[in-house]
Parts: structure tokens; sequence; C-alpha cells
């Protein structure tokens, strides 16, 4: 049986599914009976981006039995379909390999027509007709059975599918968190199952597990349970009647340990009766004194291990070694010569069968056994030096997100890691994963079942002050065709991304790289996202159009009530949002050519504003500046600049002439701007009094402003107020301000060089800029520490997080 942690990180690919309806017979009751592992994935899209983006599952796909079993699975992508799909992985009458997906039927369910290399072939079957489609030489068999679509790579499965109602199954099943990615339920009770985790023992702890997993880009995060049935087989039960103990031997493990384990339990006695039920080949004799230990295990670095055991009362442990003899005293602490550790084995087989020792020290509650006496010196040492994995930030960084006490931990660092994978997979592979510095998994047992934890993490060292530390490169599926925007996540108060590919797929990503969802549009987002808050409650939408619809989406990327609305014409501009009031009366205003149409948040035209058509082609997105106490409205129309009221009437008539320069209108000094080709400014006071003023701009300028900054870009020259700087020359973005934390920065992109840069309000550039980019930039506070974060496309398909420490 090979790869049994082929479950964990490689099969969470490619199928989708909603929620399950369990009041009766459904597609749980129809996976193939022998079935070792069952596959719900939660989140599709995010599930393949993360493991694109993922570095350990990109690192796994170098052993060779993920091949076939890839190219597989691969296949089932063409499934269309939103209903729920479950994914069935067992093993034949050969030890092969085979995966059967189980959906609800419906036309063209399976949907290959992309595919030019293919061969489809119907045969009998007492089910009735099997459909064979071979894809790149690889046979799959269909059917519809039961209002269902069934398809496995066996065709044997398929010949003896039928309906079975497993209780058992059904209430782990019923546990899982459609939250997470995806759940993996193990039938643990199938030989071999379970992955090795422990010292080469498969241990088998249980008739049922199931994890819900998160897989980021930085890493993997798993909860579940595993349930308990039979107590004299279930390995879990070894831990019955028994409270979780506080996992401490991390203080006695070196900073560099390999691998450690730890047992842990309030009752020795009990624990003892358990586990001899358990190992039939226990000796019932143990010694009382043993009767202090609260914890146990194995530390291992290479060839050197030593076991543990930690004591509530040391003293009285001492009392069953006191006639070992001392070999030598090395920093103060006496190391004894031992020649009874299979005493110690036998209480704590089957853990420690492959172990040894020749030698103990104790220091504080510890005891240490092996028959390295160097590696005893090296572990005296580190503790005595305050240098323990316990206080090791990698090691201190993932036990935030795992319990503090548990019946069993075992950790691994990335040599340790690679050594399981290695060991799974019947390889030997030298992976890339040295940023993997700690991982772990727990279980705490509670009353028949246990909660199982556990995390895989890279870990990036602290970066030093002013720095900039790249944190995300999320890679999607297609080029992207916008650039990334931040938008507020309401949820959680902090921020995420969203942006567009050439295929029109609408991506909403977290800032730690999930994708939360990608949506089809009918073309490409016009301008930027706008957030609204409709129904007054805190919760946001997002605003938008394209060339043909004006979309409101929820958070979950579902339309809004009448939205999207579709319209005849082209819009040719985008969606200028205006709430006069701020009372979240939300008007939406519309531009097709040289028409204004203007809507209300549900989608009802509102019939008060009053424009009629422009003369011309309106060129700018319209704009809504609030002076005094009067409200503006302003874009620009052939070389006339419109200025209106609310309703849609003129509030300022502008008798001149200009030739704009294709730069957006902002309020400057309490004045309407913009400027003409020849690089003047033009501003309209409140009063309608005109002025232009020569700031002796090329042609080709860009400008943007708040209500106090000016900022121009011309040829080389950035002027930020009054201050100017010549960059390089090249192609650059229009610069952007953003006022963060009492602070002004200004940022443009070079495109020809792919250079990020980034100053203060006084031209002054921000450290250890420019960075690596590829598009404007986004500027914010992301997340929930006091760093700033910066989002810019990187590759044609990716975009990069930096932080700004």
């Amino acid at each position: 049986m090979k790869s049994k942690l082929l479950v964990f990180l490689i099969l969470i690919v490619f199928i989708g599914c909603n929620k399950n309806n369990q009041n009766s017979l459904n597609l749980i009751d129809y996976i193939p009976q022998n079935s070792i592992y069952l596959i719900k994935i939660n989140n599709l899209e995010s599930l393949k981006s993360n493991i694109n983006n993922n570095l350990l599952i990109s690192e796994l796909k170098k052993y060779s039995t993920t091949t076939n079993f890839i190219s597989i699975i691969k296949k089932l992508e063409f499934l269309n379909t939103s209903n729920e799909i479950l994914v069935s992985m067992s093993y034949d009458t050969k030890d092969s390999l085979q995966i059967t997906a189980i959906t609800k039927t419906k036309e063209n369910v399976f949907n290959t027509d992309s595919l030019q290399d293919l061969k489809i072939e119907t045969l009998k079957s007492n089910k009735g007709n099997i459909t064979k489609t071979t894809i790149d030489n690889k046979p799959l068999y269909s059917i519809e059975l039961d209002s269902l679509f069934i398809i496995s790579s066996s065709k044997e499965i398929l010949d003896n599918t039928k309906p079975n109602y497993n209780s058992e199954l059904h209430k782990v099943y019923s546990t899982i968190d459609n939250s997470k990615l995806l759940s993996v339920l193990i039938n643990s009770s199938t030989k071999n199952s379970f992955p090795k985790l422990y010292n080469s023992l498969e241990l088998n702890f249980t008739n049922y597990s199931l994890l819900d997993i998160d897989v980021a880009q930085n890493e993997i995060i798993f909860n579940g349970i595993t349930q308990a049935i039979d107590s004299t087989t279930s390995f879990i039960n070894c831990f019955k009647n028994n409270v979780p103990q506080e996992n401490l031997i991390s203080k006695i493990c070196p900073i560099d340990i390999e691998s450690f384990t730890s047992f842990t339990f309030n009752n020795f006695n009990e624990f003892h009766k358990l586990k001899s039920n358990y190992n039939k080949d226990t000796l019932d004799i143990v010694k009382t004194e043993f009767n202090s230990i609260v914890e146990f295990g194995i530390l291992t670095k290479g060839s050197q291990n030593a076991s543990v055991m930690r004591c509530i009362d040391p003293n009285t442990v001492n009392d069953a070694f006191k006639a070992e003899t001392i070999s030598e005293s090395y920093r103060t602490v006496d190391i004894f010569s031992f020649n009874n550790f299979d005493e110690i084995k036998n209480s704590f087989s089957p853990f420690l069968n492959n172990s040894s020792a020749s030698y103990y020290f104790n220091i504080d509650d510890f005891f240490v056994f092996s028959s390295d006496i160097e590696f005893l010196k090296t572990i005296i040492s580190n503790y005595q030096n305050n240098s323990s994995l316990h206080d090791y930030e990698p090691f201190k960084n993932i036990m935030k997100k795992l319990s503090d006490e548990s019946s069993i931990f075992i950790y691994k660092n990335d040599i340790g890691l690679n050594q399981i994978f290695n060991e799974n997979f019947q390889e030997n592979i030298d992976l890339k994963i040295n940023n993997y510095k700690a991982s772990a998994i727990q279980f705490v047992y509670d009353s028949d079942f246990a909660h199982i934890n556990g995390i895989t993490k890279i870990f990036k060292d602290k970066v030093s002050s002013n720095s900039i530390s790249e944190e995300l490169n999320i890679k999607l599926d297609n080029d992207l065709i916008t650039s990334p925007q931040i938008l507020i996540n309401h949820i959680n108060n902090e921020k995420d991304i969203v942006l567009q590919d050439v295929k029109n797929n609408l991506y909403l990503i977290s800032n730690k790289g999930k994708v939360y969802w990608k949506k089809q549009l009918d073309g490409k987002i016009l301008g930027n996202i706008k957030q609204i808050d409709m129904y007054k409650n805190g919760r946001l939408q997002m605003v938008f159009n394209t060339s043909k619809n004006l979309y409101i989406l929820d958070r979950n990327g579902k339309d809004v009530s009448n939205f999207p609305l579709k319209f005849k014409d082209n819009i040719t501009q985008p969606v200028a949002v205006f709430d006069y009031d701020n009372k979240k009366d939300y008007r939406l205003l519309i531009t097709q050519n040289n028409t204004l149409l203007m809507y209300d948040k549900n989608g009802k035209s509102v019939s008060g504003f009053k424009y009629k058509k422009a003369e011309n082609s309106i060129l700018t997105q319209p704009e809504h500046f609030r002076i005094g106490n009067k409200d503006f409205i302003v874009f620009e129309q052939g070389e006339s600049l419109e200025i209106l009221d609310r309703v849609g009437k003129t509030r300022i008539p502008i008798n001149r002439k200009f030739k704009f320069s294709n730069n957006p209108i902002y309020l400057y000094n309490t004045s309407i701007v913009t400027t003409d080709s020849n690089g003047s400014l033009i501003s309209v006071n409140s009063s309608g009094d005109i002025s232009t003023t020569s700031l002796n701009l090329s042609e080709n300028h860009k400008i943007t402003s708040t209500s106090k900054t000016l900022v121009t870009l011309s040829d080389n020259k950035l002027t930020i107020k009054s201050k100017t700087i010549e960059l390089d020359f090249g192609d650059y973005t229009p610069p952007k301000i953003f006022y963060l934390n009492d602070k002004i920065y200004v940022t443009v992109t070079d495109l020809q060089t792919k250079k990020v840069y980034l100053f203060d309000s006084q031209a002054k550039p921000i450290s250890n800029f420019p960075v690596y980019g590829n598009s404007t930039i986004e500027l914010s506070n992301i997340d929930k520490d006091k760093n700033l974060e910066l989002v810019t496309k990187g590759d044609s398909n990716s975009i990069i997080i930096y932080k700004i420490n």
C-alpha cells in the first residue's frame, strides 16, 4: 500500500461541492463499500489557487506515486455542475488506486466538448448502460443511477454500486465544517489507511477519522475528530479515563531537534491498563514509582534518539533507579549508567520498541534516556542555556493554532517532515522545504473520540526595521486584466483583494491568499469597484459595471436584489456612486456616450434627475463634490466642462472651451480642477470664477490630487506639492496618493522596468524602494498588525503582497 499521505496534501484538487442533504439517502450512501478516503471540497477555486501556490504541495509532486493519481483526478475537472460532489479513494483487489466521483445528474454533467483526443463507447452492465470515456489513453467509466451521476476509474466499482446507509458514517460526516476548503473522511478501520506519523508505527486509531483542512500559500491547517468504537482495538482509547496534560517535553528538546513525540495522561495506572489491552504483548508488571509520570516521549535528531519521562514527583522516580552508578557529570548534572531500560520499554510498549538506552540523567522534572551520551550532553547544555524548542519562535508560532494540552503530540522540523513523507511515499527525495521549520499534529482525547489538530507552516525570520518583505505571491489560472484593488472585509475588519482575469473572471481573495470565490462576468470592469452599505447594517456590497451591465454583489459574490441591470446600449464610463447626505441613500449614475441615467440603490430609475443629453460624448467619469452646503456633479464632454446640481440642472455654466488632457477631475483647495493638453491647471471655484495656471507640463502629463495635495508627473519629473524629483525615463502609471497614519504617500510604477516607487509628501523616497511590480499599487494596512501592505501585479497572472516593516 503506497502513499497514505496522498489524501491529505495531493487529493485536494478540482472537485467542488455545495451543502449536503442528510434527510434521506444521498451521495454518501453510494460511495464504494471499500472506500478508504472520502473527500468533500467546500471551495474549489480557493483550493485550486492555493494548491498551485503552496510550496509544500508543489514539492510533493516530486514523488512518482502521485503521477498516476493526478492524471486520474485531473479528468474530473470536466464535471460541469454546481451541485455537491463527493470523491472516493479506494484500492481494488490488485492493490491499485481507484477514484470515484458522485454528484446529482444534469444535462451535460460531464462536459468534454473542449477535448479533441477523445474516445467514447457504450458498455452493457447489469446496472444499465455504462459510458467509457478515454482521455489521453486513460479510461473513465460513468453511469446515471437513481438521479445520480457516478464516474470512476474502475468499471468494476460501477458494476457493484448500490445504496447503503451507514449510520456511523453519517454521524461523522455530519460534523464537516463547510467553512474549510475541504474535508477528508478516513476509513481508519481499513488496513494501512492512516498515515505513518510516529516511529514507523501504523497505529490503529479508530473506525473513522474526519479532517477539515484549510490550504493557504504558506500553511496547511487541519482540525477534526477520530472516533473510537471498540475499546480494545482502538489505540485512541488507551487514553480513556485520562485528562490530557500540557505537553512540556519541548522544554527539554534542543532547538534543532528533528522530531519529538509526546504522550500525556493524569493517571498512569489507568493508561497502562488500557494500553495493555491494546498491546497484548505488554507485561502487567510495572514499577509503582512510575505512577508519578504524566508525560513520556521520544526525541530524534539524525541517528540520535532519546526517551523522555516527565514526572510530578522526580524523587519517587529516582528511587526506582537508585542502584544505578554515575558514569560522569556534565555541567553539574550526573549522567548515570543504565542497564534496565527493558523495564521502561515494557511500561511504554509499543512506543519504545525501537529504542535503547545505556545512560540517563534527571534534571528538574525530566528523566532522559539514551545510548548516546553525547546526545544527552547536547540536551543538557541546551536546557541550561535556555535554548530549548519550547522558546523557539517557529514552534511558538505554530502553538498559537494548537491546544496546550493533548494526549498525543507529534512535532517535526523540516528534516523530520521530509522523512515522514519519504516513509509514507516509499521514496527518498530531498524536498526543498527548509522554511517549514515547525510542523505538528495533536490528538486530544475526549470521551470515546479525540480532537485532531495539525499545522505545517512556513516560518519567515524576523525582518529588520524599515525593510520590505514579500509576504505572498499569488498565482491564478489566467493572466490578469485589471490591477488588484483593496476592499474592506466587514466580517473581520481587515482588507481583501479583488481583481479580474482575461477570461472576465472576478476574484475575491483574502489577505492570506485564500480565494473566496470566482465569478464569471460578461466583460471587463470599467474603472474601480466601489463599496456601499445598501441595507444600512454594516455589511458591504460591491458596485461596478461592464459595458453592458451594472452589478451589485454581496460579499459571497452573489447578485443583490434586482441586479445586474442590463443595458442595450454600451456603458462608456465607470459607474459613479453618490451618497449626497451620508445617509446611505445611494445614487448610481450610468454614462452611455452622451447620456446620463440615474438609479437608486434598488435599481429603480430616479425620475427626479433631469439632465438632458450632452452635445458631445462624455469623456470622464462623473464626480460628486460637496463645497459648503452645495452639491456639484462634474464631468467633461467634448471641450466643455459640465457642473450640475444633484437633480441634473446646470449649477455653474461654463462658457469657455478647453482642450482637456484626459486626466480626471478633482477637488483641490475648494476648487474644481483638471488640466488641459498644454499643461495648465484649470480651476473653477464655487462662484463660477475660472482660472488657468501654467504648470509647464508636457502634453501627456498625468495628475492626481486630494483636497490639499496636488501631484503631477510630466515625462520623468514627479512633483509633489512644490517638490520635484527626477525619475529615470520610463513608462509610468498615473501617480496615486494615499493618506495613511497621518502621512501622505505618493506612488508611481514604471511598467518598462517593473519598478514600484514610493515617496512621502516631501518627495523623499521611502526606504528600500523601488520594489518589483507590474501595475499601479494599492497601499493599506490590510491585516491586524501595525505595518502597511502594498499590493501590486507581479507576473502576468500573479499578484504580490509586500509588507513595509
